[in-house]
């Protein structure tokens, strides 16, 4: 359908719903500009570890930790930035992620150490916090009400689409030049985007408690502890240091939200997982990337170990699922404008839930068609399920909690994904050979009990946003 966008907007719709056309395309080619960098950088930096290894002379076991590093970095300070930005605004937060974010990537670039790669690629994790734990709080206040889907849709597709790129980009940088230039090629895009948001991002509404520095670092470390820990369990740490960990992780967490219990803004937002729909819409996230999570570890042992695949066949096999999936972000937003995000939500798990199933019931020497279609079942299936979850995450937040929603939409994306991985590895630990098939059905079943928490949404109460 045509939309002339020099109409005047309807009567009912507030003058300051979103911004006008010619500032909003600027200002989300700055926020998604500088998205599609953060999310670029870990699949990138996977891709480099084997040069970095050789080229620093350190073990590979090292090198792994360029990719961990940033990981425990970005979400352990999702939260307090997204608390923060409540308070100084999101804008200020965002174009501060990204200044650190390209200055990091010039320190990756110049690094000629593990530890001096480290420190920087750190930096760069805490400046990729930025941008992502207040984005779609961003996207929430610069596109008009009637267009949120489509602004989520749009969020989602650019994840998805550095997802499904990342490795292709990685590979063509490293077979024009060396792997600094994978960092150095952020300078130019951060700089850019830079300058385009100082003019047109908005200024948003600040909060006017104090931020608790105490409780940022109580979050950051309790959520930090925690990703060690499932991350440690996927390495075959020693079970009792991961126990250690994810015990801390926990402890931490309750005397955070004891200290928060009054608070009119809470670091972990227990004030929105009050919210029926809000608590339902994140445990369904965890449960969805958990799914991705089992999905992108297992598939490449399944597809190189058991069915014999070449790695440039294994990784023309995973690509269906993440390309379906951007394909189908916007679709899935314009129908959550339409549609309950219960209903798509359950829909597309149902969906993701029957794809893993026809997965791990593959039969013996399956065609190459036989895999792809099983793979663009389970893209669909998430595509149909990601932007209308987004959407019912951020908006049964009231706007002055746009911030800590936006932080539980990536912490909750990131923690699903670590969950996934680490679940993997005890899959292949219990099972051996037959490990990426135990992943798949379980992947099958976190998808179902996804499912059937966000049909519950439907009956979810509806509260007031204020």
């Amino acid at each position: 359908m045509y939309v002339d966008r020099n109409a005047p907007r309807p009567p009912a719709q507030p003058a300051t719903d979103g911004l006008p056309w010619e500032r909003r395309r600027w200002a989300i080619a700055a926020i998604f500009t500088a998205l599609a960098m953060a999310s670029l950088d870990t699949a990138i930096a996977n891709i480099a570890l084997p040069a970095i290894s050789i080229d620093l002379r350190v073990t590979p076991a090292e090198a792994v930790w360029v990719v961990n590093v940033y990981q425990i970095a970005l979400v352990a300070t999702l939260l307090p930035l997204g608390a923060l930005g409540e308070i100084v605004g999101h804008e200020r937060i965002y174009l501060g992620g990204l200044l650190l974010f390209t200055l990091a990537s010039l320190g990756c670039a110049l690094a000629w150490s593990l530890p001096s790669l480290l420190v920087a690629r750190t930096l760069q994790g805490l400046g990729a916090s930025g941008i992502m734990s207040v984005n779609t709080a961003l996207v929430r206040f610069v596109y008009p009400s009637h267009m949120h889907g489509r602004g989520f849709g749009h969020n989602a597709l650019v994840v998805a689409a550095a997802f499904t790129l990342g490795p292709s980009i990685a590979s063509g940088i490293l077979a024009l030049g060396p792997w600094p230039w994978l960092f150095a090629v952020n300078l130019p895009f951060g700089v850019i985007a830079m300058l385009i948001g100082l003019k047109t991002l908005p200024i948003l509404p600040q909060a006017k408690h104090a931020f608790d520095f105490p409780g940022a670092l109580l979050a950051a470390a309790a959520l930090g502890l925690f990703i060690i820990a499932i991350g440690g369990a996927a390495h075959q740490m020693q079970p009792m240091l991961v126990w250690t960990y994810l015990i801390a992780a926990i402890v931490l967490g309750w005397i955070l939200t004891r200290r928060h219990a009054e608070h009119p803004a809470p670091m972990l937002p227990i004030d929105l997982f009050r919210r029926a729909l809000f608590a339902l819409s994140a445990a369904t996230a965890v449960c969805s990337f958990a799914v991705q999570g089992l999905g992108f570890v297992a598939l490449p042992f399944y597809f190189e170990d058991i069915l014999q695949r070449s790695q440039v066949e294994t990784g023309f096999l995973m690509t269906p699922w993440p390309l379906v999936v951007a394909i189908m972000a916007p679709i899935g937003g314009r129908l959550s404008d339409r549609f309950p995000a219960g209903l798509l939500g359950g829909l597309g798990l149902g969906m993701l839930g029957i794809g893993m199933a026809l997965l791990a019931t593959l039969p013996a020497g399956p065609s190459v068609a036989n895999i792809v279609w099983r793979m663009v079942i389970c893209g669909i299936g998430f595509g149909f399920f990601q932007t209308p979850n987004m959407k019912a995450l951020m908006l049964s937040a009231p706007p002055h909690r746009s911030g800590s929603a936006s932080g539980i939409v990536a912490t909750a994306r990131l923690i699903g994904q670590t969950t996934g991985a680490a679940l993997a590895a005890l899959c292949f630990s219990l099972a051996g050979r037959d490990g990426a098939t135990l992943a798949l059905a379980l992947g099958a079943g976190f998808a179902a009990l996804g499912a059937i928490m966000s049909l519950l949404r439907l009956t979810a109460p509806l509260q007031r946003n204020r």
